[in-house]
């Protein structure tokens, strides 16, 4: 779990953030980048996202949610997360291919994904 300073929990920074079209996508993960920071002295807000249209059921979505945050988790710890953290905010989404997926199939198409960005 993420820590409460490190989340992305307010409506209009969610649309900020939807509405600059700062957009890198696979067939399992989309992310949505914010403006670039001028300042690091405020950390970057986090927000994962799993819609309806990939499942009905709410254990499922919070599951796939789950393994989307402990991925990241682990990319800050290991790399300071040298790629995502020049942004103000960042929004993971989830598509309809991720959903039988296991932690290390999350974990490599996430690590990819944010990577190729550089």
């Amino acid at each position: 779990m993420l820590k409460k300073k490190y989340r992305l929990k307010k409506y209009s920074a969610f649309i900020a953030t939807y509405n600059y079209n700062n957009i890198i996508y696979n067939d399992k993960f989309c992310i949505y980048l914010g403006k670039e920071k001028k300042d690091s002295s405020f950390p970057t807000k986090y927000a994962f996202v799993v819609s309806k249209k990939v499942s009905k059921k709410a254990v499922v979505r919070n599951r796939i949610k789950r393994l989307m945050r402990e991925s990241v988790r682990l990319y800050i710890k290991k790399t300071g997360g040298e790629y995502i953290n020049k942004y103000i905010s960042v929004i993971f989404v989830a598509k309809l291919n991720s959903l039988n997926s296991d932690f290390t199939c999350v974990d490599s198409c996430l690590t990819d994904l944010i990577s190729s960005k550089a």
